[in-house]
């Protein structure tokens, strides 16, 4: 069985490529200009503090139950997939 560490660096490196290109897809929005801009930059903000309070959330009752490092790790990068993801589908769309 491989390392836990090894399978949740794995997830980490696919984690990061997939926000470069939220970070691509943000920057074409903000070189557009015009209303969407501002607004997406309000959004981008917000998300990114509610994202933060929910990883908090989840390494806190991680830690409380006992869970090892590892799974509190992965529960983290699952609450960052999730809004990366989201942000991914809604700025394509447009």
């Amino acid at each position: 069985m491989l390392n836990p560490w090894f399978s949740l660096m794995l997830k980490t490196v696919q984690l990061g490529l997939e926000a470069q290109s939220v970070i691509v897809l943000r920057m074409m929005r903000f070189a557009v200009g015009g209303a969407a801009a501002p607004a997406e930059a309000r959004r981008m903000i917000a998300d990114k503090i509610a994202a933060g309070v929910e990883a908090q959330a989840v390494v806190a009752s991680g830690l409380a139950f006992g869970r090892k490092n590892t799974v509190v790790a992965g529960k983290v990068l699952r609450v960052f997939k999730k809004r990366v993801r989201a942000n991914k589908r809604r700025l394509s769309r447009r």
